[in-house]
């Protein structure tokens, strides 16, 4: 009796549904070298196909997607599949983004066959130079691994280690699927073999020792500070960063690009705030720079995620853990990576129990922030909104901020527990939030569909990629839509060119968009004031997650938090 077998492109898309990678839907666009792959989809029972409208949101929505999924619980990843040449490079921009901010993306490319390539035919979507792995060559620089598909032997081998080495890594791979492989028929059985998603295990001997090190420091040690960076969530490290926090009662912090991650909860007695260096509130900033012992865990250390690198922080003092290596003061340790690391420090009966037992945890003084007060008449500002945002918010919500005004405002509210909090700090491209929050929201809708996924997002950026709310429509994803008309580029304002005509754009009926794009059940708002803004957030209808909603914002041009119009002074002297 002959061995059953599946095509390869339905294996690929087995592996990528079934557990524990687990995914149901996937992002992308059709293009010629990509369509019967498509079709291999629909074999897969409770596998979607997305659709999004354009490349540039594909590779955004795919990004929000992962996020979600690795925020409600361990490790997932997201598939983006676009067409040879015009469909990739126009996803490039989002898969640069994914790589620089740890996001796992599968990107999925349709190539010509394998027998157009070597005979260099003059394909439509090539250079017309013969050169088919030009583009594979772009994309190798902003992923973890590249796979071109071409010899059937090995093909199945290729395609796991390509799933393999996203997820592990946190990071986008690429693999180009030439279309005359789509259906060649594979052993149904390789499938029976589970992916190899674990990470390489930490050298024990010297793992050992950087334990003992460690547990010196924190013994001898007055008052210590945890504080959480993006890669400890990117890496599934929050459980133990919990667990750290639980067994030490070290005050901790979080910093703009971990704000809202899985685990870590701003509600605790020992949760200091948002750490940005100079751009800290003064007390968060104290209480983290006088500690004598600083635990960093999955540290980021861009510019705008330190306050434009004002750190005040002696190496003498930090202990940094990593994805892939841990930092001691100036002694460094490759392949000591922080999941396992920060497991056998917490584990039962690990040594720090004992000494945690010993510790009586600091009495810390922390800032009362009470919210802005202003009267109903008065024009809604930025320090407003920010500061009683958190009012509003409710537990599982998921909360994405553009760049720009939002991103830094959101610095300012605090988080409710299980909130998930998605902003691209460290990349920054402007129009990520809305192709970000089509993702988000149906990643939330797979896992829980009465959790709200609600988007801030300026007036300037909106107009970058307001097309994927049409994706959103025709899903009938429920999400609300904050659009903060400021009349332009309010953060590139606050930068250099404060009337710049470069910095203006063209005024939109914003509140005539979600009619534009046919959505069937949505509300749309225009608020000016501050009445109009707390009627809103106090309707109990308006807080119920049953549509879509476009909530208009008007906001003056110049308002800014004052956290960014410190960095857009720190960003323009940087810039000359």
């Amino acid at each position: 009796m002959s061995e059953k077998t599946i095509s390869l492109g339905t294996y690929l898309f087995k592996r990528l549904h079934s557990e524990p990678i687990g995914i149901k839907n996937i992002f992308g666009v059709p293009g010629d070298f990509n369509l019967e792959l498509l079709d291999k989809i629909e074999e897969i029972d409770g596998l979607n196909w997305v659709g999004s409208v354009n490349e540039l949101n594909a590779g955004y929505s795919a990004d929000g997607y992962a996020r979600v999924k690795n925020g409600f619980s361990k490790g997932s990843l997201a598939a983006l599949i676009t067409t040879f040449g015009v469909g990739e490079l126009s996803a490039v921009n989002a898969v640069a983004g994914a790589y620089s901010e740890h996001i796992p993306i599968v990107h999925i490319v349709g190539t010509p066959s394998t027998e157009s390539t070597k005979k260099q035919l003059l394909l439509h979507h090539t250079l017309g130079n013969g050169d088919f792995d030009v583009f594979h060559k772009i994309s190798s620089f902003i992923s973890a691994t590249t796979a071109v598909l071409d010899d059937p032997a090995t093909a199945t081998d290729e395609i796991d280690r390509v799933i393999e080495t996203a997820y592990i890594n946190q990071r986008p791979t690429y693999l180009g699927f030439p279309s005359n492989m789509f259906h060649l028929q594979v052993p149904a059985s390789k499938l029976d073999k589970p992916l190899n998603l674990t990470p390489p295990p930490n050298d024990p001997k010297v793992q050992s020792e950087v334990l003992d090190d460690i547990l010196s420091l924190i013994q001898n040690a007055k008052d210590p500070v945890i504080i959480i960076d993006a890669c400890c969530a990117r890496h599934d490290s929050t459980p133990e960063a919990k667990k750290l926090i639980e067994l030490t009662s070290f005050k901790f912090a979080v910093t703009p690009m971990a704000k809202g991650s899985r685990d870590i909860d701003e509600s605790s007695s020992r949760f200091i705030g948002t750490y940005v260096g100079d751009l800290s509130y003064p007390r968060t900033k104290d209480l983290v720079e006088s500690s004598d012992l600083v635990l960093s865990l999955g540290a980021v250390l861009s510019d705008y995620n330190t306050g434009s690198f004002s750190y005040s922080l002696d190496n003498a003092k930090v202990v940094e853990f990593h994805s892939d290596y841990t930092k001691i003061k100036s002694a460094h340790y490759p392949g000591i990576r922080m999941k396992e690391l920060l497991g056998k420090l917490v584990g039962e009966g690990s040594a720090l129990t004992k000494i945690c037992s010993h510790i009586t945890p600091q009495k810390l003084v922390l800032d009362k922030f009470e919210p802005v007060v202003l009267p109903s008449d008065h024009i809604i500002t930025q320090s407003w909104l920010w500061s009683n945002l958190g009012g509003w918010l409710r537990e599982g919500d998921v909360i994405i901020t553009e760049t720009g005004t939002s991103s830094f405002g959101i610095v300012q509210t605090k988080f409710p527990k299980n909130a998930v909090g998605i902003s691209q700090v460290l990349w920054g491209s402007i129009g990520y939030s809305v192709g970000s929050a089509a993702g988000a929201v149906i990643a939330a809708e797979e896992v829980d569909p009465s959790r709200r996924v609600i988007l801030f997002v300026g007036d300037g950026s909106l107009q970058l990629t307001v097309q994927e709310i049409s994706t959103m429509a025709r899903h009938k994803n429920n999400i609300y839509i904050f659009v903060l008309n400021n009349e332009g580029f309010t953060i590139e304002r606050l930068i250099h060119g404060p009337k710049a005509v470069y910095n203006d754009i063209h005024s939109w009926e914003n509140t005539d968009l979600l009619k534009t794009f046919k959505a069937d059940n949505y509300e749309t708002y225009s608020l000016k004031t501050i009445g109009d803004i707390t009627k809103v957030f106090k309707d109990e209808k308006f807080a119920k997650n049953d549509k879509i909603r476009l909530i208009e914002i008007k906001l003056d041009v110049l308002d800014g938090p004052e956290n960014l119009i410190e960095q857009g002074r720190r960003s323009e002297a940087s810039n000359k």
